[in-house]
């Protein structure tokens, strides 16, 4: 039997050829979608890209940087692609000098491109901003003593506290987080496990531990709660462990707060984040974070040193109440020409005791006010003395 050639050509076209195969373009199009999701979502969650996670907030932040990294990686892919695929499909042919097609634009794909990113980039403000409250970083609920009681906040006081961070017995002051800007517990939350003073200076960080001592490393328990008390004294600073996905700025003249729970004992590095001068690459420290036990053991090592290191100033200091002055020795030493009347003025400003007020000691003064204190005095008695020696 034989059919007509229009009939021929019609089943020429509807069956498939041997030597070639035409895929359609929507089945190319979700194989394509399907290889650019699967490869996108392994890379994003397998790419060891961060540092250890050492902190109990560390895994939401975590979880935010590999969400981030996959959508990145599918957008990636997508765009790269098909500019790769528009590169070589459509590329001039030799010997073809005639003009493109005159396309003026395509609404429907318009829409299609600007919706896209639009929604993705409100399901990440959206997920950014539920790992930042769970973390504390913003939570004005529970500012002011409402019943919500999130593991940290951030107290949104537009005031700085000038009362001090600590009250005499060495216990944190309960108006202080009133006012202290970071994540940090809220006005209704527990009492911290450990609380240390952070300084930022240039290029330095001072560690100020509520027994009485400093030091220039940070030590903290591991599965304790943890609370870090953060002030500059001279430019802005930033306070950043990368182990611990936490960063926190140092401000002067205002209080900031980081409250965390480190996971993982180690030592890490402290970094500052803020351009601080030209030593800013400098100004780096170190976290330990001990178990409990060692925790114990050092401090107990550094209280009984800065016993020991208080006695022998306490030894060193000269007895204002004995006879004479203070400064003779070094005036006889340096044979100065100086009148009994003027160095009995000098001793009278800057005995230890006279410029120490009634009821502090060194291991009650915060570092503020010893730092101030003693830079003060010192140049004052500096000068005073050589313009007598003039």
């Amino acid at each position: 039997m034989s059919i007509g050639p229009e009939a021929q050509t019609v089943l020429n076209e509807s069956s498939l050829s041997v030597d070639s195969v035409d895929i359609p373009v929507t089945i190319l199009t979700l194989l394509a979608g399907i290889a650019i999701t699967l490869l996108s979502l392994w890379f994003g969650f397998n790419n060891n890209l961060l540092p250890l996670a050492a902190a109990d907030n560390a895994a939401g932040v975590d979880s935010l940087f590999n969400v981030m990294l996959t959508i990145s990686i599918a957008l990636f892919l997508l765009v790269q692609g098909l500019i790769v695929i528009s590169a070589i499909k459509f590329r001039r042919q030799p010997g073809d000098e005639s003009d493109g097609p005159p396309i003026h634009g395509n609404i429907p794909l318009e829409i299609l491109w600007t919706a896209i990113p639009a929604v993705l980039v409100m399901g990440i403000s959206v997920y950014s901003f539920q790992i930042y409250n769970q973390m504390g970083g913003l939570d004005p609920m529970n500012h002011g003593g409402h019943s919500m009681e999130p593991k940290a906040q951030l107290a949104m006081a537009s005031e700085s506290f000038d009362g001090p961070m600590l009250l005499a017995d060495g216990t944190p002051n309960p108006e202080y987080k009133k006012y202290a800007a970071g994540v940090g517990a809220g006005p209704g939350a527990d009492l911290p496990d450990v609380t240390v003073n952070v300084m930022g200076l240039q290029y330095a960080w001072i560690f100020n531990y509520p027994e009485g001592f400093v030091s220039g490393e940070l030590h903290i328990p591991v599965d304790q709660d943890v609370q870090l008390d953060i002030v500059a004294q001279d430019v802005l600073h930033a306070f950043w462990v990368p182990e611990f996905r936490l960063k926190q700025d140092a401000i002067p003249g205002k209080n900031t707060q980081l409250r965390f729970t480190p996971t993982e004992a180690g030592t890490y590095p402290i970094v500052c984040a803020e351009l601080c001068g030209a030593y800013h690459g400098a100004m780096r420290s170190t976290v330990v974070v001990h178990e409990p036990e060692d925790y114990d053991a050092w401090l107990q090592t550094q209280i009984a040193a800065a016993n020991v290191e208080g006695e022998a100033i306490a030894m060193a200091l000269p007895d204002a109440s004995a006879k004479g002055n203070a400064l003779d020795p070094i005036v006889q030493a340096m044979d100065m020409d100086i009148r009994a009347e003027e160095l009995a003025q000098l001793h009278q400003g800057h005995t230890p005791q006279a410029q120490m007020p009634a009821g502090h000691d060194h291991a009650s003064m915060s570092p503020e006010s010893m730092d101030h204190g003693s830079m003060d005095h010192g140049s004052m008695g500096q000068d005073h003395l050589a313009m007598v020696m003039n």
